[in-house]
């Protein structure tokens, strides 16, 4: 599994491209701006982007949903549906406070806890997170049992360590605000503690900003858990 991470938009979220080697089928993860930079990265590499999800409905992670749209027609905007209203509202998603009103296309599908996401021979596990938004959601890979092999449910597609897209729930020795309408301090900390936390410790976290971690690394150290 290869995953690129897109430094994007004025508050430098991370946008992650996730494809499979010798496949030009991808993921596209909280696009939150900078349109032309994402889409040059995929035309570039010759993807072919299935799906574009948003692990939140606010503009630093939804604000190039339109540019992307328009680039590749066939991609289909997911979100929760706790969140669906943000994409449209743009009281909701915030972006009136940065001066402007920004609106998505419309989510093609509405996401709920369990659901999976595929793209070809990668699978992700939706895991609703509530509390930075009602909506929020984590994507945790999931492992790939090929015909007639035995699943090794600790590793995820090719043998890989298992790896979690956390958007703003969680991130290296943080959490997410909860200070935005919506949100839910009680709520942030039941999801951390209950659908990321009980994962293997060696579980990759990659959040919606700063760098990578692992649920061992902020289950033990995160000061919001100490």
């Amino acid at each position: 599994m290869k995953i690129k991470t897109l430094m994007v938009g004025p508050i430098q979220a991370c946008c992650y491209i996730i494809t499979l080697e010798q496949d030009n089928q991808s993921l596209v993860i909280d696009p939150g701006g900078d349109g032309e930079l994402i889409i040059d990265y995929l035309k570039t590499n010759k993807l072919k982007p299935k799906y574009l999800v948003n692990t939140h409905g606010h503009i630093d992670h939804i604000g190039a949903n339109f540019d992307i749209k328009k680039a590749f027609p066939d991609i289909e905007i997911c979100i929760h549906r706790n969140d669906e209203e943000m994409l449209k509202n743009a009281a909701k998603n915030l972006s009136v406070e940065l001066g402007f009103k920004f609106t998505s296309p419309p989510a093609g599908r509405l996401l709920e806890n369990d659901d999976l996401v595929s793209v070809g021979r990668l699978n992700f596990k939706i895991l609703h997170t509530p509390g930075h938004t009602p909506g929020g959601i984590c994507l945790l890979s999931q492992p790939f049992n090929p015909a007639g092999s035995p699943l090794r449910a600790n590793l995820a597609v090719g043998g890989q360590t298992p790896v979690i897209f956390t958007g703003d729930t969680l991130f290296e020795m943080g959490i997410g605000r909860t200070d935005f309408p919506g949100s839910s301090h009680e709520d942030l900390i039941n999801s951390i503690q209950t659908r990321i936390f009980t994962l293997p410790d060696e579980t990759i976290v990659y959040p919606g900003h700063g760098g990578p971690t692992t649920v061992g690394q902020e289950k033990h150290s995160n000061p919001f858990f100490s």
